[in-house]
């Protein structure tokens, strides 16, 4: 199983933390915390990890090298400029592999990773898998963006809708937890440029009612701002 690693991202809501670091660097108890998302994978049994990389880039590939200090093999693909995640997705097609399981660099979620790769590529008429976490197991301070439908009773669930804004919507019952997965034939439908993976992907897999939902009762945590970055290190430091 490869594991994709979304590692590009400016963190502007961390500066000036970020100004001389990239935002999976930044230290959570004791180590970049890039160090406890590689951690849980090779726990997991996944050691083949592909990051992707763009804003200080070097960095990153610097301290992990090839991922043998780690216990696992890491790749790279680096971005000339920043491409969104979808772009970032698209100029690494070459490396994905058919299917991959796929994390933000900046959240962390201990569920099953082999179990959620599992819910992919056990069934044809999914194309690709969120993890979706209900804040009503515990607020994680991030809206609710995503509504799921359920295929029977006590079948399968798939995404039915997946809206970002801030307006409340009580028909938003879930919101994504940073752990997907995804076939690499989705990558062919991303346009060259700047693009995002959830604008503009997401709703063309919705459509076709081939994105999968995969429910967590464990919540997620993330570096995303100040806030956050004090409860994740809380969290590794128990």
């Amino acid at each position: 199983m490869q594991a994709v690693i979304l590692a590009g991202g400016l963190g502007t809501r961390l500066w000036p933390l970020t100004h001389q670091v990239p935002k999976p660097m930044v230290p959570v108890a004791g180590k970049p915390y890039l160090e406890h998302q590689i951690a849980e994978l090779k726990r997991q049994g996944a050691d083949r990890i592909l990051l992707l990389t763009a804003y200080l880039g070097e960095q990153i590939e610097r301290h992990f090298g090839d991922g043998s200090a780690f216990g696992v093999r890491i790749d790279y693909s680096r971005e000339p400029e920043p491409m969104g995640t979808g772009g970032a997705l698209r100029l690494a097609r070459e490396k994905l592999a058919n299917a991959f399981l796929l994390l933000y660099g900046d959240s962390f979620l201990p569920v099953d990773y082999a179990a959620v790769y599992a819910r992919l590529v056990s069934d044809p008429a999914a194309e690709g898998v969120v993890v979706v976490y209900d804040n009503r197991h515990g607020d994680t301070s991030v809206p609710n963006n995503m509504a799921l439908r359920e295929e029977a009773p006590g079948g399968a669930l798939w995404v039915a809708r997946y809206d970002k804004t801030k307006t409340p919507d009580p028909a938003l019952t879930h919101v994504e937890a940073g752990v997907l997965a995804f076939r690499r034939a989705v990558i062919d439908e991303i346009p060259p440029g700047k693009v995002s993976l959830e604008q503009e992907i997401f709703p063309k897999l919705i459509a076709r009612g081939s994105l999968a939902a995969f429910p967590t009762r464990e919540r997620f945590y993330d570096i995303g701002t100040p806030e956050r970055l004090a409860r994740i290190e809380e969290y590794f430091r128990q």
